[in-house]
């Protein structure tokens, strides 16, 4: 569980540090038009949006409050693999070493 951890950790730092960069230094306006109008930009978007739909359907399934699924799935749709990170690391505390209640939530009891 401790490798899990630091794997979704060093996710979370790295998302970060990517997600400044961008914001700093990009101009998604000029660069996602750039991305749309390649074929292979697009695979790459529906690529990620299919993963996150499939990440999400684990919060979905993990968490009891519907505001808690609409606001992770938001955060999903927006911020993507960064959200993934943070949400694997707070499940993993959450289950204290417990991969079971990991997978399920609180649906493992």
């Amino acid at each position: 569980m401790n490798i899990a951890k630091a794997i979704s950790i060093l996710g979370l730092l790295v998302m970060t540090i990517a997600i400044v960069y961008a914001f700093a230094f990009g101009n998604f306006a000029v660069e996602g038009a750039w991305i749309t109008s390649h074929p292979w930009g697009i695979v790459s978007l529906v690529d990620l949006y299919v993963g996150f739909t499939l990440f999400s359907l684990w919060i979905v399934y993990r968490e009891k409050s519907l505001a808690a699924k609409i606001v992770w799935v938001a955060l999903m749709m927006v911020l993507g693999n960064w959200t993934a990170a943070l949400y694997v690391l707070l499940a993993l505390n959450a289950s204290r070493g417990d991969w079971k209640k990991f997978w399920m939530g609180d649906r493992a009891q």
